[in-house]
Order: C-alpha cells, then sequence, then structure tokens
C-alpha cells in the first residue's frame, strides 16, 4: 500500500471492495463477523472485564477490519505491518502498541510474519464471541452511527 494514496473513507471502501473481489486466500474481511479462517489463526483469552483476540498474519495477508465501536488498544507483538485508514497510512514495526480511536475502518497489511494482538473491555465477561462481536464492532459506517446515537 503505497503512503499518502489512501486518504478518505471513500477509498478505504474501493480497497475493500477491490481486495474482497479477488480470489487471494490471504485477504479476508470479517464484514462486523468473527474472522473464522484457517489462513487467520485466531486466539481468544478473558480475563476480568478484558477480551484479548491474537491473530497470526502470514506475510503478504491482509485484513479488511470491522469499525470498532469503542477505544481500544492494539499490539504489534513480532513483525511489520502497514496499516491504511481513512486517515492516513502508517508501517508499525514490531514491538508496538496504539490506543486505536473508534469508527475508523482499518486495511491491514502484513509485509512479513506478524502476531496482532486487540485487548477490548468485556464489562459482562461473557465468553461468547458472537455477542463480544456484537458490541465491539460495526459492520459499516451506517452501524456505526447507529451504534453511537444510541449510546451517547
Amino acid at each position: 500500500m503505497p503512503k499518502n494514496e489512501i486518504s478518505s473513507r471513500a477509498s478505504i471502501l474501493e480497497l475493500e471492495k477491490i481486495l474482497l473481489n479477488s480470489d487471494n486466500k490471504s485477504v479476508v474481511s470479517n464484514n462486523g463477523d468473527i474472522v473464522r479462517s484457517k489462513e487467520f489463526p485466531l486466539k481468544h483469552s478473558f480475563a476480568d472485564g478484558i477480551y484479548v483476540r491474537q491473530m497470526l498474519m502470514k506475510k503478504d495477508s491482509v485484513v479488511v477490519g470491522a469499525i470498532h465501536n469503542h477505544l481500544h488498544v492494539w499490539f504489534l507483538l513480532t513483525g511489520h505491518i502497514t496499516v491504511a485508514t481513512e486517515d492516513s497510512t502508517q508501517d508499525y514495526v514490531s514491538p508496538c502498541y496504539v490506543v486505536s480511536t473508534p469508527g475508523i475502518k482499518r486495511v491491514i497489511l502484513a509485509n512479513e510474519e506478524s502476531i496482532f494482538v486487540n485487548v477490548h473491555k468485556n464489562p459482562t465477561n461473557t465468553q461468547d464471541l458472537d455477542k463480544l462481536e456484537a458490541e465491539i464492532v460495526s459492520k459499516n459506517y451506517k452501524e456505526y452511527e447507529e451504534y453511537t446515537n444510541k449510546n451517547t
């Protein structure tokens, strides 16, 4: 992903459309649902009030993320990724962490094999992944706007 080419919501959505229309198995979008692909193994962990989701990304794989509803933290434990959003395109080299703002769709390219970890609040301590995803992410910007309007 060349820097400065991704700079708007429309361009992120267009990139998502192009990637998802490819037959490349190393591209996955969760469309707001849990990624359930053997190409992107996930590990789910739970602590009091916290949900941790770890994903292994193979080199040259791409994930089109859902729109997160809440402020959260993500960590890059190993590897090197490029993350494109409607605001910028940035490279991250492990180890590092980022405080991630809500309401932004991300396209993540693994420049090398990488381990990516999201840490989310889980106030009900549920271990039901479908319930967690319904609270954590929105499938599209319209759903996100409805979620924020309902919860403000």
